[in-house]
């Protein structure tokens, strides 16, 4: 096993072609036998084991700077960085992350759970290496996808016109970038990755430099060449931008990724590299259905993922958008890349010319829902409480200032797991109750979410969000109307959304303790249900507040403030993911820890009704 071999860079470079070929297949094999026991994100790591391998072969990641976008591709990485024997436990409490994790090692550049930073961040880290004047490469390893949104572009704009050193590696296993324009397009792309070529456009480079006036006449002469090559072909976008484009080239053929990577790094200047890979290569069932096999749980290789689908609450938001699409034909569904995720690909198969999917852009989802209900429509928005965060500028300015009907389905909020601190919802309670007007619905079931997304569509007419969690449904299975869901004399607790299944079966056992706790579960945030929580704090004098938020923003803190300027004398406690971000590990696991589960609560209530 070549594999059990590379414990450093060095084991790397000493290896044959014919090991490095080797090394692949183990590397793969490797992979899928880990990811089937933890589950985490397989096929785009499959897809990308050449070219990481060439990476970590010319650059040496603990000294240059690899910036993955999204860091979901990195578990080869990983792997040949040292840390093959912590796949046991990725992304489980205290294991191995998904994504990249400076803090896990020295050869993790940069934080990556979010898509289009790379460059920026990349552009960053090279103005810091030149003014610094030290010696090391910065690469970003960017995915096709990530070019789906505006911010890539502002970096590459950027980075083009800064002449900074800088290599951006587009892994294109998806979508054409660059249009066919003919035959002599295909031969002087050919003729650019000759290594004569290369060698020459090298060497007349280090010529030009050591001559007096060498450098404008080195400049001259590019933008001659430029110029013809222009009036020819015409430009593609990486050129206008700045860069020297190099491909689209074999991403699975090392020895000639590892050359290209060489030339690029000779070229001091920007420099993109378009690699075409295929993902999932070398699984067979992965190869065939990538998007199936792009984030999985626990499988065994030999038979495949399950298909056992548990129904969720993307998908009971995405049938209930669908039947009021075909109630009312104002209705349209917007999602930024995440059309399966979020639950909508019915809603695409029978409303086609009212779905959009504008790729990984959430601000412009935002701005164009806004733009679709100003003149009349009703869009709803499905994006993950993580990724929202991004067009908060745009749920501001573009929608409520002007108070429009637009309907966000706030998916993911919450704890979200194995994804981690990167993926969790755990901001989007503080940050959505910041916005003047906007109306915030918190389901505790599928019954309430068909109910609140209902009426957020067809009945409301202000700026909604509709939030709730990853995966199914608890004991709780109601519909409440009522925002008090049980009496009790010795405490209060209040909570929203699913976390009223922890509190329900915490309010019981404490009964074994002669504990009567009076449960009130809020059907909306924004506004809140003041005149109930103010009679059952009246009775009880106690209350304890549960959330699955970050204690900044958190509801809690504005329950407090409005019972002491209602002059309400209470008792006041509150138990929520705290001030922190929480790391990755299965949601039994994450619950324990933050102190969420009903053992947890149940101890809670019992400090609250003891408490003086």
């Amino acid at each position: 096993m070549i594999l059990e071999k590379i414990h450093t860079r060095a084991d790397l470079l000493a290896l044959t072609d014919a090991e490095q070929a080797q090394l692949c297949r183990e590397i793969r094999d490797f992979l899928v036998r880990h990811v089937s026991q933890t589950g985490g994100h397989l096929a785009s790591n499959l897809g990308v084991v050449e070219l990481t391998l060439a990476i970590e072969r010319v650059f040496d990641t603990k000294k240059d700077r690899l910036v993955f976008d999204v860091g979901h591709q990195s578990y080869v990485h990983k792997l040949l960085t040292g840390r093959a024997d912590g796949f046991d436990r990725l992304r489980q409490l205290g294991g191995l992350s998904g994504f990249p994790d400076p803090s896990e090692s020295i050869a993790d550049a940069f934080i990556a759970g979010h898509a289009s930073n790379a460059v920026s961040v990349a552009l960053g880290m090279a103005r810091a290496r030149t003014l610094e004047k030290q010696d090391y490469s910065v690469i970003a390893f960017v995915g096709d996808g990530a070019l789906t949104g505006g911010l890539s572009y502002e970096g590459l704009n950027n980075a083009g016109a800064s002449r900074e050193p800088l290599i951006v590696i587009l892994n294109d296993n998806g979508m054409s970038i660059t249009p066919n324009v003919g035959a002599i397009s295909r031969h002087l792309a050919k003729v650019r990755l000759r290594p004569d070529y290369l060698g020459f456009k090298l060497r007349y480079r280090a010529f030009t430099a050591k001559i007096p006036g060498g450098q404008k006449l080195y400049q001259f002469t590019h933008k001659l060449k430029e110029r013809f090559r222009r009036t020819l072909l015409g430009t593609n976008l990486f050129d206008s931008l700045g860069f020297t484009y190099l491909g689209p080239v074999d991403g699975h053929d090392i020895q000639k990724v590892e050359a290209l990577l060489k030339t690029a790094k000779a070229l001091h200047e920007p420099v993109l590299l378009h690699l075409i890979t295929k993902k999932g290569k070398g699984y067979e069932l992965a190869e065939k259905m990538p998007a199936a096999y792009h984030g999985v749980g626990k499988f065994d290789p030999a038979r495949g993922t399950s298909s056992v689908h548990q129904p969720c609450f993307s998908d009971v938001f995405g049938q209930t958008l669908t039947e009021l699409a075909l109630e009312n034909p104002r209705v349209c569904a917007i999602t930024a890349a995440m059309r399966d995720g979020t639950g909508l690909k019915s809603f695409s198969e029978v409303c086609p010319d009212r779905f959009f999917d504008v790729g990984i852009a959430e601000e412009h989802a935002l701005s164009m829902a806004c733009g679709m209900a100003k003149q009349g429509l009703i869009p709803a928005v499905a994006i993950y409480s993580t990724f929202l965060q991004r067009a908060f500028d745009m749920l501001l300015h573009d929608m409520a200032l002007l108070q429009l009907h637009v309907v966000l389905g706030v998916d993911r909020a919450g704890l979200v797991g194995e994804d981690g601190r990167t993926h969790h919802g755990m901001f989007d309670v503080g940050y959505l109750r910041q916005v003047p007007g906007l109306k915030i619905y918190c389901p505790a079931s599928f019954a309430e979410l068909r109910v609140m997304l209902r009426e957020a569509v067809l009945t409301d007419t202000c700026p909604v969000a509709v939030r709730y969690p990853r995966g199914g449904e608890g004991a709780y299975r109601e519909n409440a109307e009522e925002t008090r869901l049980k009496e009790g004399t010795s405490c209060t607790v209040i909570t929203y959304g699913t976390m009223i299944n922890a509190v329900l079966e915490a309010a019981e056992a404490a009964e074994k303790d002669g504990l009567s706790a009076e449960i009130l579960k809020l059907r909306t945030i924004a506004p809140i249900d003041w005149a109930a929580i103010e009679a059952a704090c009246r009775k009880t004098g106690r209350v304890l507040v549960v959330e699955e938020t970050s204690d900044r923003g958190c509801v809690a803190n504005d329950i407090f403030s409005h019972l002491a300027q209602a002059n309400i004398s209470c008792v006041c406690a509150k138990q929520n993911l705290g001030a922190s971000f929480i790391g990755h590990g299965a949601m039994q696991d994450l619950y324990e820890l933050t102190g969420l589960n009903a053992n947890a609560l149940l101890g809670r209530i019992r400090e609250v009704c003891h408490e003086a």
